[in-house]
């Protein structure tokens, strides 16, 4: 059981919270920022810690802070869709 909810916490913030994140930060900056690429692209061109860094001209959010803006984003919609089934 402890493996499994390893395992259910592991892809809820690795998959649904990154993509979540991405895709909004992607949406309300209008294409001005994007999510990380590849997996090293923010500890190759971003400093130690950093959530967010330039590259070529245009924001990039790491991948930590795209899962938290994930979160926070599922949250709010959590929030809402109790507040409208009500």
């Amino acid at each position: 059981m402890e493996g499994f909810l390893e395992l259910f916490v592991y892809v809820l913030v690795n998959y649904v919270f990154l993509y979540t994140g991405k895709a909004v930060v992607y949406v309300l900056t209008l294409g001005r920022w994007r999510g990380e690429c590849g997996d090293n692209e923010g500890r190759i061109h971003g400093a130690a810690g950093a959530l967010t860094f330039v590259r070529d001209g245009q924001r990039v959010l790491t991948d930590r802070s795209a899962a938290f803006v994930g979160g926070i984003a599922c949250i709010v919609l959590g929030f809402a869709w109790v507040v409208v089934a009500q």
